[in-house]
């Protein structure tokens, strides 16, 4: 699945453009490298999203098919930091 997808998904971040423009500027690192929105993740990966005040690491645990209910979402990954 496409980074910018698993981040809408997953709701670590609300929308995909979003998703889109914070990879694009270089916020989001998949395995402490740069990553852009097209990226393809696979389980195992570390995902280290820099926000505006705060930084957000996850792992990725599972990668869905489709999209995902609210309460099924925080189990697609696990938080790091």
């Amino acid at each position: 699945m496409r980074l910018d997808k698993y981040l809408k998904v997953s709701r670590l971040i609300k929308r995909r453009t979003i998703a889109n423009e914070v990879s694009d500027m270089g916020r989001v690192l998949v395995n402490n490298t740069p990553a852009k929105p097209s990226k393809q993740l696979k389980e195992g990966d570390i995902i280290k999203i820099e926000y505006a005040n705060r930084t957000v690491c996850v792992k990725v645990v599972k990668i869905p098919q489709n999209n995902v209910s609210v309460q099924e979402a925080p189990t697609l990954y696990e938080i790091i930091e």
